[in-house]
């Protein structure tokens, strides 16, 4: 819709204030005019009224000509009354085109096969006028069908159209091969029998083996010594709980820090201490007593386990907050 602008007309006055004969004379035609654009505009919001079905077809342009008029109209527009009629307009048009929006989207949507044969009867230049008997007899018969006749060239020019959309022909091809294909023969190849040998049991290495043996009793000698320390430092001083981190914490040896959690995580697991938290949040750790160790099923009770991130960086800051300067546990002779 093209710009719309509102004009203002000013009325000459003298210097008392009080109007001429001319201006009389103006303002006669000035209320003939704005008369003559209101009739105008009436005349329009009638028109798009009564004529609302052909506003609404997707096949004609009722409504932009209506507001095309409108839009000439309004260019003698100066009082407020003939733009209310503009506005009136404008909306009752707005929503005509709302609707015929919505009509459009649905039309896209939809296939009209009626449609489509008469567009194509009218491509392939059926002749309405004649046909080819002119039999009268016939004609309230075929009151119901479109009469007339195809000139002889009619579907070979349908079928040149329609060939411009097709850029090549499908090839033609058998999803398993061909049909009439003979079997092939496959050759049978003989292959030697494997013997079976007698199964043999896998032996580990002796060296292998000691080295582990011996592993596995330092590994129990070490948590047997760090169970020892502990409960060496809680009988000492029952009042007082150990702090897991002073317990485990070397600060001259990251390394020995790692393998002091490692050792400890032995003794949590098989129930010979727990971890529990003080009135600060932080972990403390205390032997479990032996007397107490005979009344509890350590089968049945709950275990909950966690894993520890302990970086360079955090060991370096537990050192400083904690003020650890010598290890609880020594490292072993």
């Amino acid at each position: 819709m093209s710009s719309r602008r509102s004009a203002a007309t000013s009325e000459p006055e003298d210097p008392d204030g009080n109007m001429n004969a001319g201006d009389y004379a103006s303002t006669d035609g000035d209320d003939l005019s704005r008369r003559q654009i209101r009739q105008q505009y009436w005349d329009l919001i009638r028109n798009v009224q009564q004529n609302r079905e052909e506003m609404l077809s997707s096949r004609t342009d009722k409504l932009t000509e209506a507001l095309e008029e409108a839009n000439k109209i309004f260019a003698g527009v100066s009082r407020a009354r003939e733009a209310a009629l503009d506005a009136q307009l404008l909306v009752l048009a707005s929503s005509l085109g709302k609707e015929k929006a919505s009509q459009l989207h649905t039309d896209m949507t939809v296939f009209d096969p009626t449609s489509f044969a008469e567009d194509l009867l009218s491509f392939m230049g059926l002749n309405r006028m004649e046909s080819p008997g002119n039999n009268s007899e016939n004609d309230s018969d075929d009151e119901g069908y479109a009469r007339g006749y195809l000139p002889a060239d009619a579907w070979q020019k349908l079928g040149s159209e329609a060939e411009k959309h097709f850029k090549r022909t499908p090839t033609f091809h058998y999803m398993l091969g061909s049909f009439k294909t003979e079997p092939v023969v496959r050759q049978r190849i003989e292959r030697q029998k494997r013997c079976n040998k007698p199964e043999e049991k896998s032996v580990m290495p002796a060296q292998l083996k000691k080295m582990e043996e011996s592993h596995q009793e330092a590994t129990e000698k070490e948590v047997e010594r760090i169970l020892g320390f502990l409960q060496t430092y809680f009988r000492d001083d029952p009042e007082t709980p150990i702090s897991f981190f002073d317990f485990v914490i070397d600060p001259n040896s990251f390394a020995r820090t790692v393998e002091n959690i490692f050792h400890v995580s032995f003794i949590i697991r098989d129930g010979f201490a727990r971890i529990k938290l003080d009135h600060d949040k932080l972990p403390v750790i205390e032997p479990i007593a032996q007397e107490n160790e005979s009344n509890i099923d350590k089968d049945n009770q709950p275990r909950y386990q966690g894993v520890i991130s302990l970086s360079h960086q955090d060991w370096k800051e537990i050192v400083e907050t904690f003020e650890i300067t010598e290890p609880m546990i020594p490292p072993p002779v």
